[in-house]
């Protein structure tokens, strides 16, 4: 289920939540809300170690999941990955709306079909449009509340989604040569350092704005901001530390990647204390 990837998910569903609901929601719906979704990453991320059994023997960082050591096999995994994925959505149903049920499905089938099966394999732009799934908590959590969609809630869905390429791009650096090995043509491994920094650089750029324009939507205080932008500055600070000619390159690259979780975790709490403290 990738439990770690799970966890972020999560962080970024509760927020979404309490902005929504302009306060903490019910405990029936928060629990319901956040079951579903662990459930439904969980499926979409079992589907995905199925695909990609045979690239998971390749890389050093995947050779010990379960379905490339053999200690499950595929069609356990399938039954395994199919079952929590129909619990997850009727859950979603149960306690939730249409909305929120039909947007967990299409999260799930865009993890699997568009990115893991079209893009991944395909074009060193994967990360980019297929971690779009990725965003969506941020629009099932503010739907499971509101059964609607708002401008605050894509404008959360903005950030996430500026946010995951330097993210993973980072990783990627560290492990550059388990995805060369597994022929997945991530932008490390194809483009040049130059390249890929300018990439980074544009998208911590416009995570930086989604995030200014999250606090404005969401009409949180002007404290909230400073921390905010206060965030954003660290981040960029942190990525101006990885230079091409850094004999420390995958060790300053590893540095971001661990402090790019930090921040969507700090920005979410701070979205989560600005509302409550506003109510």
């Amino acid at each position: 289920m990738k439990l770690r990837v799970v966890e972020l998910l999560l962080v970024s569903t509760l927020p979404s939540m309490v902005l929504a609901n302009e306060g903490l929601p019910s405990l029936t719906l928060t629990m319901a809300t956040l079951i579903g979704g662990t459930l439904a990453a969980g499926s979409a991320n079992a589907f995905n170690m199925v695909i990609e059994s045979e690239s998971d023997k390749l890389m050093k960082r995947t050779a010990k999941r379960p379905l490339a050591t053999g200690v499950l096999t595929k069609a356990e995994a399938l039954i395994f990955a199919t079952l929590i994925g129909l619990i997850s959505l009727l859950i979603f149903a149960v306690y939730t709306n249409a909305l929120t049920t039909a947007l967990t499905a299409t999260a799930i089938v865009f993890y699997v079909w568009v990115y893991t099966i079209l893009l991944k394999k395909r074009t060193p732009q994967n990360i980019v449009w297929g971690g779009a799934a990725g965003c969506m908590p941020a629009l099932i959590g503010w739907a499971a509340v509101t059964n609607s969609l708002s401008v605050t809630a894509w404008s959360f869905f903005l950030v996430i989604f500026f946010w995951t390429p330097p993210h993973f791009w980072a990783l990627a650096i560290k492990y550059k040569d388990d995805y060369a090995a597994a022929h997945i043509p991530m932008l490390p491994v194809v483009a040049s350092k130059t390249h890929l920094l300018r990439q980074m650089w544009i998208y911590t750029i416009a995570m930086i704005a989604s995030s200014v324009a999250l606090i404005i939507n969401a009409e949180l205080q002007n404290w909230a901001m400073a921390v905010t932008v206060a965030l954003g500055l660290v981040f960029a600070a942190q990525l101006r530390g990885l230079n091409e000619k850094s004999v420390n390159y995958e060790k300053t690259a590893g540095k971001i990647f661990q402090w790019s979780i930090t921040y969507l975790s700090l920005l979410s709490v701070l979205l989560v204390a600005a509302q409550l403290l506003k109510a």
